[in-house]
């Protein structure tokens, strides 16, 4: 699931301070409760194995086979725009193949490519003032998703304000044809709205500089000298690079910046800045299984995931320690806030949990991301899916979509680039079904919170559905009634799906890049957990008999639309294909 501070907006901004969240402090959460069940030490799956080849029925031990192949060390955190999202979307590949599912990719082939590119500086620029030359990424970083070289030389330098707050702003003729340098407030906002007016007067600039470098960790900052985006053929790119400078540089040019007015003259810069950007690898794969009805098989039902993850560090960490600590004091993992000191309670538990851990297994050092339950465990199930189907002696009337899509983590990249260039006609699809993190939802496992601000947790049968009403009404009495009819079991928990939710789960997966343009879905998962987005996301802590039990659900479900004597109904607004979601 794409985190609500994924890289990819590091970007999205003109003018930009990125804050350490490492050095973000905030008091213990006293919502959280640790139980003795939780800090006792359970019979654990093994770190590494290999299972028997996989069978036509949904079941726990296929799951258990693919996933630890899908999200193994090997993998290298699957992240897109490098060659380990090449090896795990190659594995989903040859399982489709053997599989015998259509190939709905490019050119005859199941993998679509995504325009995904690498933007960086060449390492031949330069910057100087005056006799000091300027070290890149330690006092400058572009930040500007751009192909460009820009000469220094004689540029006037001016201080154009305020970064978050427009109303001290230069004017666009002040700016034409300078340097413009921002400051950015320590507490406040430091993006201006983006308007195509505000854009219009920013790329008058020959440079923006905003002085916030210094506020990225050093560790950060190679992914930001090789940062990636998906581009459409139809984005504008700004005109004028943005360039994140440290305080020296802010000093070297203005001196003392307390008194520093709007518009005044600082010192000349010389240098030329080089920007160049290759293509990087990433790929959605997609296949078809054909309906059986001759008048419905050119309509489809889309069962989804998406295949990468967020890579790997180059600083190693202690697993066990980590993962007691998040345990304890970051239960949703990437969606708690960092924290403060820890209570006296809290240390006494981590020395109580770290301890009982180490009279397992010695220390096991890590720094991959593996992605299991994000999204190896949709992923696998989608697999497994296919599998059923596949091999199944009566297919649904209506067709089955299967796409597994790419950089959902950068910020939906796979699935909105499907959605806009679909290998299937839009309009003959009648409805997507999405999985993301779907291995988990223990009673021990914090699954979110209420609008209102209370944790959820997990228990047998635990199920989060997401946005399916949003569409169609029918489409959510559906899902109950399979899930009653069937017998399934499933306590499905629709907290999160709460207009206005502060956690905006709607908006952060791919299902929404198919709702934006009026096709029902249904996102389900089973919520958070304290190793979301950690290095602790492994296969062994995933819950397998709870995961095919998700994965059967969704069989059903697609059965029962793919079935329909009528096209699921759309009863509520559709929102604009182009504009922001909102929850």
């Amino acid at each position: 699931m794409t985190s609500v501070r994924t890289i990819g907006a590091l970007a999205l901004g003109v003018l930009l301070a990125v804050a350490s969240t490492a050095d973000a402090q905030a008091a213990p959460d006293a919502r959280i409760k640790v139980s003795k069940s939780e800090m006792t030490p359970k019979n654990e799956l093994p770190l590494k194995y290999t299972g028997t080849p996989t069978m036509p029925q949904i079941s726990a031990a296929d799951l258990m086979t693919r996933l630890y192949i899908f999200a193994d060390d090997s993998m290298m955190g699957r992240e897109v725009g490098t060659e380990y999202n090449l090896k795990g979307t190659a594995y989903i590949e040859a399982e489709a193949r053997r599989l015998g599912l259509v190939p709905a990719g490019d050119s005859g082939g199941y993998f679509q490519n995504l325009p995904v590119y690498n933007f960086y500086p060449d390492s031949a620029s330069t910057m100087r003032i005056g006799d000091q030359v300027l070290g890149l990424g330690a006092d400058y970083l572009p930040n500007s998703r751009m192909e460009k070289r820009v000469v220094l030389d004689g540029v006037p330098v001016v201080y154009g304000g305020t970064a978050g707050d427009t109303t001290t702003w230069i004017s666009g003729d002040e700016m034409a044809g300078k340097i413009v340098v921002f400051t950015v407030p320590a507490t406040g906002a430091s993006n201006p709205p983006q308007t195509p007016g505000l854009r219009a007067r920013l790329d008058r600039a020959v440079a923006i500089f905003v002085i916030t470098l210094d506020r990225i960790p050093a560790n950060f900052r190679p992914r930001l000298l090789r940062s990636q985006a998906l581009v459409s053929g139809n984005s504008a790119q700004p005109a004028a690079p943005t360039i994140l400078v440290s305080q020296r540089v802010a000093t070297l040019l203005f001196g003392p910046m307390d008194s520093l007015r709007r518009g005044a003259a600082g010192t000349p810069i010389s240098g030329t800045l080089i920007l160049r950007r290759t293509q990087a690898p990433g790929r959605n794969v997609v296949g078809i299984i054909p309906g059986s009805d001759p008048k419905l098989k050119g309509q489809y039902v889309a069962i989804g995931a998406h295949n990468d993850h967020i890579g790997f560090n180059n600083r190693l960490v202690d697993h066990d320690s980590i993962r007691a600590f998040n345990m304890i004091a970051r239960v949703q993992g990437a969606d708690s806030p960092a924290p403060g000191k820890l209570t006296d309670e809290q240390s006494a538990r981590l020395r109580t949990m770290i301890d009982s851990l180490r009279r397992l297994h010695p220390a096991r050092l890590d720094s991959i991301y593996n992605g299991a339950d994000d999204d190896g465990s949709g992923s696998m199930s989608v697999l497994e899916i296919a599998e059923y189907f596949a091999t199944a002696k009566t297919k649904p009337k209506r067709s089955l979509l299967f796409v597994w899509h790419a950089g959902e983590e950068k910020g939906l990249w796979g699935s909105e680039y499907y959605t806009d260039h679909p290998t299937v006609p839009r309009d003959s699809i009648v409805a997507q079904l999405n999985m993301d993190m779907v291995g988990r939802g223990a009673a021990t496992d914090v699954t979110g919170e209420t609008k209102t601000g209370e944790l959820t947790r997990g228990g047998p049968g635990y199920l989060q559905l997401v946005g399916s009403r949003r569409l169609s009404t029918e489409l959510g009495d559906l899902m109950e009634s399979v899930n009653e009819k069937n017998r399934l079991g499933f306590n499905f928990d629709y907290s999160m799906d709460a207009n206005g939710h502060p956690q905006n789960i709607y908006c952060r997966s791919d299902h929404y890049e198919y709702a934006r343009y009026g096709i029902p879905i249904v996102f389900m998962t089973t919520g958070g957990h304290s190793d979301y987005h950690q290095v602790t996301d492994e296969p062994q802590y995933i819950d397998y008999p709870h995961m095919a039990a998700v994965a059967g659900l969704v069989k059903d479900v697609a059965i029962a639309v793919a079935n329909l004597d009528h096209r699921i109904g759309v009863d509520r607004p559709k929102p604009d294909p182009k504009g922001r979601c909102v929850q």
